[in-house]
């Protein structure tokens, strides 16, 4: 299993992260040659000495004797520091002075990576310094934006320097383990496309290595060491620290995003108490954004736009009297408004998962999340989601519960929720569960899942598990029904069933069992 985590690890991840870095570099770079803004390629001094390349973009005209709100973007994991050069020079039409740079580790910057530890934070309050002192800017209206690594270093720097007043986090991560260690469990596939994107385009150092290894291993000795590094890197754990700065904060997303899951975001949002939006949209990591990296229309950067005009410019446009949170359904067209994340489902329904069913482990039943990035991006441009014929699932291997078929449509919203008693005949394992939208033939589309992974268990004991499954936007149609699959396998996931173990699913009658889908009134 460990030759085929550095296979995965070393070629088909390098691969893939080489051609999406090469080609949003190649597509970039003509951007800069037709600038009608004055653009500056600068070294800027960074913690302790690291020097990081820059881009300056200042508003055409910009002659010293008026100031300009600044904006300062870190770029995202493994991509150059043109990455936002197209919304650099839109932005400096609207009378930003934009600072883009390479973060530390990466591409031509000095040091090594430090996913966004204190060494990231202290870069970015050096860029701020360096752009009050070298241009236009105006110290008292700060903003910080990215997509991905730059969507979690701008908030951590949120918390630690009052001087960022506003902040777009486009693609990014509250929680760095509630993320890719969600569940107890390792999403290998995102992990290891992180970790390949790295040794392509950036300098590893020990510790990192030393993290990817154990993550990789599952190393149980060293999991609350892993957990703390995460927590540390997480803005969740500074929440408070936002607050009380009153930070204008955005947060976008996708449903499907493999690599930072909407959920913690979602939580993240909830803790806010200042100024803050939420949008959620189809796709996977960083997808909703791409199109405006190269210039195109593009709802997240014009809204991200709007979010800065307002709370910088003070500009009257009205985003702050819509609704809060802004969510795209994965099967229809339009936005729809809620005043707050907890009013996105106006009702649960339960489906309840009666019965004793006894499954085997360490086979993919054929029920599964689909590969990181393309099942997801196939979700968002041609609505067609990872897909398992229910009928067809090995029951030896798939435990299968189906609602009655729906007289209405419904229009699922929010996290669904599973409930249920497990009994091992190992002390760990893990499961992932699914819920499809089934239709008339039995052929089931993903609506959403989630894993689980327990340790220490006493074999033939019968425990509770209740697990939140990723939140998203999809509407069933009528004459369809809801099926809760699971199973113990999944290629998104690092899964942790003996050889030969079993998982028998019950539902007592002083406990039943049962999935909770959040559904939005007709």
């Amino acid at each position: 299993m460990g030759s085929h985590r550095k296979a995965l690890r070393t070629t088909a991840v390098g691969a893939v992260s080489t051609a999406l870095v090469a080609g949003t570099a190649l597509g970039l770079a003509p951007t800069a040659q037709a600038a009608p803004n004055p653009v500056r390629f600068v070294d800027i001094t960074g913690d302790g000495g690291t020097v990081l390349k820059a881009n300056v973009v200042t508003p055409a005209g910009a002659d010293g004797t008026r100031r300009y709100p600044l904006l300062v973007m870190p770029t995202s994991w493994g991509l150059p520091q043109v990455e936002y050069l197209a919304q650099a020079q839109k932005l400096a039409d609207s009378g930003y002075v934009v600072v883009t740079y390479n973060v530390r580790g990466f591409w031509q910057s000095g040091g090594e990576i430090e996913v966004a530890g204190p060494p990231d934070v202290a870069d970015a309050s050096k860029v701020i310094d360096w752009a009050l002192a070298n241009t236009p800017s105006d110290s008292g209206h700060i903003g910080m934006a990215g997509v991905s690594y730059g969507a979690g270093i701008s908030l951590l720097t949120a918390a630690h320097d009052k001087r960022v007043r506003a902040v777009a986090s486009l693609s990014g991560w509250a929680d760095l383990i509630d993320s890719i260690y969600a569940g107890r469990t390792q999403h290998v596939q995102a992990a290891a496309l992180l970790d390949g994107a790295s040794v392509v385009t950036g300098r590893q150092g020990a510790e990192l290595r030393q993290i990817f290894d154990d993550f990789y291993a599952s190393n149980l000795a060293k999991e609350p060491e892993l957990i703390a590094w995460g927590k540390k890197r997480s803005a969740v754990t500074y929440v408070d620290r936002i607050n009380k700065n009153g930070t204008a904060v955005m947060l976008a997303n996708a449903w499907g995003d493999t690599v930072f899951p909407p959920n913690q975001y979602a939580d993240f949002y909830e803790k806010l108490t200042g100024p803050k939006r939420l949008e959620m949209r189809p796709g996977d990591h960083a997808t909703p954004e791409l199109t405006g990296l190269f210039g195109l229309p593009n709802d997240v950067w014009k809204d991200t736009q709007r979010w800065f005009d307002h709370h910088l410019r003070g500009e009257d446009n009205g985003i702050d009297r819509e609704q809060p949170v802004r969510l795209k359904s994965r099967s229809s067209g339009g936005y729809e408004g809620y005043p707050d994340w907890k009013s996105v489902a106006a009702t649960n329904r339960k489906i309840a998962l009666a019965g004793t069913t006894t499954i085997r482990a360490n086979v993919n039943s054929g029920a599964d999340g689909g590969i990181v990035f393309l099942s997801s991006i196939l979700d968002q441009v041609a609505q067609l989601p990872p897909m398992a014929s229910i009928p067809l699932l090995p029951r030896r291997w798939a435990a299968v519960w189906q609602s009655e078929k729906y007289a209405t449509s419904q229009r699922v919203r929010g996290t669904a929720k599973l409930h249920t008693t497990v009994t091992p005949t190992k002390e760990s394992g893990t499961l992932v569960a699914y819920l499809y939208d089934v239709g008339p033939l039995g052929l089931g589309k993903l609506v959403t899942n989630a894993p689980y992974t327990f340790h220490g268990r006493t074999p033939g004991k019968p425990f509770g598990v209740d697990l939140e499954l990723y939140s998203t936007a999809y509407d069933v149609p009528a004459g369809h029904r809801l099926a809760l699959v699971v199973d113990t396998v999944d290629p998104l996931y690092i899964e942790h069933n003996p050889s030969g173990a079993q998982l028998t699913f019950s539902s007592p009658a002083n406990d039943p069992s049962y999935v909770s889908v959040p559904l939005r009134e007709q």
